[in-house]
């Protein structure tokens, strides 16, 4: 790399800091934590929490990685969630274990989780709506169901990807609940399709190696169902809300504030979004008459 490419590129990242001062400074403060996260992790010898903060790393570049490629640039408000929300997940959830020590941090990342993605799937179908490329004209519930299915399959995918390691590696992803009633087709004494009731569950006996292991836990353990279905509603209703908002921004003419704060814009000679100020500039033709 040559000594003009490498003054180019940082006088460009200090333009860049200069110009989101609020999301440069989230960006590096998460930083310092991670790194101190895992200057103490490394200390400890827990390797598995030092790979996940360097993988927490590099997921904070992810976004500038993605608006360089795509040419978009993310706003504000929703670089500094995406990046909250790794940090949420990674350092917060996993190292810091509060997936464990409060309940509904799984479901509130599951639910941005599902508004994010909504964003990001509504924002590329409004983009290509918007090239001049592609001779479409989407209606807004269109766009919606687009982004709603857009951030499900996401969501899905992921459920696909905690199961596969859990079962490849035992790593639990899927965290474990404990219910005190269930009802299963397998307890049938006939060995038919009549499901049988069990309630007031109270201990579960575990036969392991010729031993006997009383769990203790005051009922059943469910293994990763439920959670699933937990984080997969959690997402349907994030996705679902930024759906109603995506809606309501394109019957508007983008006037929608909350939805301009999480729609990507793209950058370069792409036609500016509908219901901006750019798009009401004069014809050429006025224009030369002007000059």
């Amino acid at each position: 790399m040559s000594r003009k490419s490498r003054k180019e590129k940082l006088e460009e990242a200090r333009r860049v800091i200069r110009a989101r001062k609020g999301v440069s400074a989230v960006y590096f403060i998460l930083r310092f934590l991670v790194i101190l996260t895992l200057v103490r992790q490394a200390m400890n010898r827990n390797y598995d929490n030092v790979l996940l903060c360097v993988l927490t790393l590099f997921l904070f570049t992810m976004p500038s990685i993605i608006e360089r490629r795509l040419r978009i640039e993310f706003p504000d408000t929703m670089s500094v969630i995406i990046l909250l929300f790794i940090f949420a997940g990674e350092i917060l959830g996993e190292i810091g274990a509060y997936f464990t020590h409060f309940k509904g941090w799984d479901v509130m990342l599951h639910t941005a989780n599902g508004f994010l993605c909504a964003a990001i799937g509504f924002s590329l179908v409004d983009m290509l709506d918007r090239n001049e490329r592609f001779s479409l004209s989407l209606s807004p519930v269109f766009m919606a169901i687009v982004a709603f299915c857009f951030s499900m399959t996401i969501g899905t995918f992921w459920e696909f990807f905690e199961f596969s390691v859990d079962k490849l590696f035992m790593r639990d992803m899927q965290k474990d609940s404990v219910i005190t009633a269930i009802s299963s087709v397998a307890l049938d004494p006939a060995g038919g399709n009549t499901h049988v009731i069990i309630k007031n569950i109270e201990d579960v006996i575990l036969v392991a190696d010729g031993r006997q292991i009383s769990l203790g836990l005051g009922g059943y353990l469910d293994i990763g169902l439920g959670d699933t279905m937990n984080d997969l509603f959690a997402n349907a209703a994030g996705a679902a809300v930024f759906s109603v908002i995506g809606y309501v921004y394109l019957k508007t003419r983008g006037r929608g504030k909350i939805a301009r704060s999480f729609i990507p814009q793209v950058l370069g000679n792409e036609e500016p979004p509908r219901g901006s100020v750019e798009n009401t500039e004069a014809p050429d033709g006025e224009n030369e008459k002007s000059s």
